[in-house]
């Protein structure tokens, strides 16, 4: 199949998407129901993101003009492990296949198995050639190379497995922010986006905050207000009453505005309902430290404004290993 051919078979899809028709929205519903973590208005953001950042003819003809591409390639069958902590989490792997010629089997997370498996079978009815270069497993075998997301634990077994192909295996990610403390009001609203949306549950959200010492919380809690609906949500509310028990129990200090906990941590990660928070006296230091870390996916505030962290372009590859560059390689 020529690129161009695939490009506009891409673009057909976000416009299938974009018109939000009876039948995707449908298959939005059956994927809410399957996961509760998956609400429509955090199903609907993350496609409306691919459709806008992933999915546009002129996009997707300068991101292949980038590496070159051509029409067609020597095809590798490329075996994909996908996550599923937020809605369609791994169509940037799928659409980075895709665009480079290869075929691709995928195993979904059981936690998403619905919105991406739909969006291949509308591919399939565009072009019916489509079914031998897209496939789905429950085990992956005999691939040419892999691309395997996961936690920390998981992927020591992806590197065992799959060690003797070329593979990328990403490991548990997260994102900071660095406030400076003289942030506007709209700044610390976009930056609780970055925080609440999807629950907390992506590698782009931000989960630990650091401030100058002496900072005053009081906006920012004020910011976390229009997220109070989460403590309505029964998965995430059972994750707060923990939480907070947890601080109880052992006599911690902490904030909260019935929603977000705030809690003084040296920790990157932070579970669900908490957010970390630290003190910092050089702003330097802290900067050189954050970028040198294996944990962090995007530091908001400094590598991208406020608000930014869950709308990711194209060539924002996961843990910055750029996947389209290594799929050329096979």
């Amino acid at each position: 199949m020529k690129l161009q051919k695939r490009i506009d078979l891409l673009v057909q899809l976000g416009s299938y998407i974009q018109q939000n028709g009876e039948e995707w929205q449908a298959v939005k519903y059956t994927a809410s129901k399957q996961n509760g973590w998956f609400i429509p208005e955090f199903i609907d953001l993350a496609a409306n993101n691919i459709v806008e950042q992933f999915l546009q003819p002129d996009k997707l003809k300068a991101w292949a003009d980038r590496y070159h591409l051509e029409d067609t390639v020597t095809a590798k069958n490329v075996g994909i492990v996908m996550a599923g902590n937020i809605p369609l989490v791994g169509f940037h792997d799928f659409l980075c296949v895709f665009i480079c010629g290869h075929k691709q089997t995928i195993k979904l997370s059981g936690k998403d198995n619905v919105l991406l498996k739909h969006l291949v079978q509308k591919l399939y009815s565009w072009d019916e050639k489509l079914d031998d270069h897209i496939s789905f497993a429950e085990m992956l075998k005999g691939c040419d190379a892999y691309i395997a997301t996961g936690s920390n634990n998981t992927a020591r077994y992806f590197d065992y497995y799959f060690s003797k192909y070329p593979s990328i295996i990403r490991h548990n990610r997260t994102s900071v922010a660095v406030i400076k403390g003289n942030e506007t009001t709209a700044e610390l609203e976009k930056l609780s986006d970055d925080i609440h949306v999807y629950f907390g549950l992506g590698c782009r959200n931000v989960t630990k905050i650091l401030v100058p010492e002496g900072y005053d919380f009081i906006p920012l809690l004020g910011s976390f207000h229009r997220y109070k609906y989460f403590a309505d949500h029964d998965k995430y509310k059972n994750n707060y009453d923990y939480n907070l028990t947890i601080q109880l129990m052992n006599n911690r200090f902490y904030m909260t505005n019935e929603s977000t906990l705030l809690v003084k941590s040296n920790e990157n990660f932070s579970p669900i309902s908490q957010l970390n928070y630290d003190f910092y006296t050089e702003l330097e230091p802290l900067l050189s430290s954050l970028k040198n870390s294996d944990e962090i996916q995007c530091v908001a505030g400094i590598d991208i404004p406020f608000g930014q962290a869950q709308y990711p372009t194209l060539t924002d590859y996961a843990d910055g290993r750029d996947t389209v560059e290594f799929l050329l390689t096979l």
